[in-house]
């Protein structure tokens, strides 16, 4: 690959790269040059990532981390501040589903930590690399309900407003020193997280209803938008949440 969509060469971290979401976004970036450090709470060089990674020629490099546990994030956040770092992924997360009067306190504390202070964390360590080197890229995992309430995920609608916000407030102060700081807002894709939802005829034909596209996302739809947001191509984007949603937020 050449030109504006061309990674070679660049270092990418990818969190939650061992499956779903970010596991398509890790291969997207390979196969559009990068070489990647993956990074999840269970993944190893022998993960199926891993594999897929180095099929493309690219180099892999699998970091267990769990993103719900404070001091686990600092020492990453520590390890990886001194790499040379172009792209970072911060698509890790978690979901807690219970009506907002029913919510427990400790699944609102784990994923306020694990989807909005763990990626700021991660971000600010690596970031500052990214700041003195003069270039960098940062792409934040958002969702639907950056945009919209949701139902019965106080904690994830309240933690992905915080990314579209954390996204506009990084790029402005970013932007003009060559890092750009945007957002993906996966619409409903078909992955472990939503599997409760998918499970429901209810619900699901519900959502089937307001979606444009007529069918759930497949993860593999996020890696246009990735590389895009990775590339020299949107050297002069930043500050956005691009959804990408089969025309769900239209409607």
């Amino acid at each position: 690959m050449t030109g504006a969509f061309d990674l070679s060469g660049r270092l990418a971290v990818v969190t939650g790269a061992r499956r779903g979401i970010g596991y398509a976004m890790a291969d997207a970036l390979a196969e559009a040059g990068a070489d990647i450090i993956g990074v999840s709470a269970s993944l190893t060089d022998e993960s199926d990532i891993a594999t897929q990674v180095r099929s493309r020629g690219r180099s892999f490099e699998a970091i267990s981390c769990d993103f719900a546990d404070a001091s686990a994030v600092a020492s990453l956040a520590e390890s990886l501040a001194a790499r040379p770092i172009d792209i970072l992924v911060n698509n890790a997360g978690t979901i807690r589903r219970a009506p907002a009067a029913e919510h427990p306190q400790e699944w609102w504390d784990e994923v306020l930590q694990v989807d909005l202070t763990s990626p700021f964390v991660l971000t600010k360590a690596i970031g500052a690399g990214m700041l003195e080197r003069g270039y960098g890229k940062v792409i934040f995992t958002a969702s639907l309900l950056s945009f919209q309430g949701g139902i019965t995920v106080p904690g994830y609608a309240a933690a992905k407003s915080g990314i579209a916000g954390l996204t506009k407030a990084l790029a402005n102060e970013w932007t003009q020193r060559g890092v750009t700081v945007n957002a993906i807002a996966p619409g409903y894709i078909a992955t472990d997280n939503t599997q409760a939802l998918q499970d429901d005829p209810d619900r699901s034909e519900a959502i089937l209803s307001r979606i444009p596209a007529g069918r759930w996302g497949r993860a593999s739809d996020l890696a246009g938008a990735t590389v895009f947001l990775a590339a020299p191509a949107s050297d002069y984007v930043s500050g956005i949440t691009l959804p990408v949603d089969g025309g769900w937020l239209g409607r």
